[in-house]
């Protein structure tokens, strides 16, 4: 039985069929959802010119205001009040298995790409959830058309 189910939000074109799987479980298991997005660190620099600290730090800030109003619109289609909204810069593989222990969650609900060749091999974000989440991950398959 799930009691606390997080769903896991990265806003691409298919971020709606895993909302609704996360929203449907939700109800199914009369349990809390929540939501978190993780902004993915970019470094952004170039050994020949240096860092690029100033436009890196600017466009991370931007990026995350851009994620946290997002997610605020996503609360509000699912009904997820802002104290289970949760949004953090980093890794997103670290950062969602990282949050998903701390705030007590039952189930990880993560979209999917069937990827294959390189992608397979250097791994995703849902396939490395799945490996060290201590909980259940629903890895929604998503298909690309």
């Amino acid at each position: 039985m799930y009691h606390h189910i997080l769903l896991a939000a990265d806003f691409s074109d298919h971020g709606r069929e895993v909302s609704e799987k996360a929203k449907m479980l939700a109800e199914q298991f009369q349990a809390k959802l929540s939501a978190v997005h993780i902004v993915d660190n970019l470094p952004i620099s170039d050994a020949s010119y240096g860092p690029i600290i100033p436009f890196e730090a600017e466009l991370s800030e931007e990026l995350f205001n851009l994620g946290k109003e997002q997610l605020s619109q996503l609360g509000k289609a699912l009904d997820i009040p802002e104290d289970r909204q949760w949004i953090d810069v980093g890794s997103p593989k670290l950062e969602i298995v990282s949050i998903a222990e701390e705030k007590k969650v039952d189930i990880i609900v993560i979209g999917s790409h069937g990827r294959h060749g390189f992608a397979r091999l250097l791994g995703s974000t849902a396939y490395d959830v799945m490996r060290h989440a201590q909980c259940d991950v629903l890895a929604v398959r998503l298909n690309d058309t």
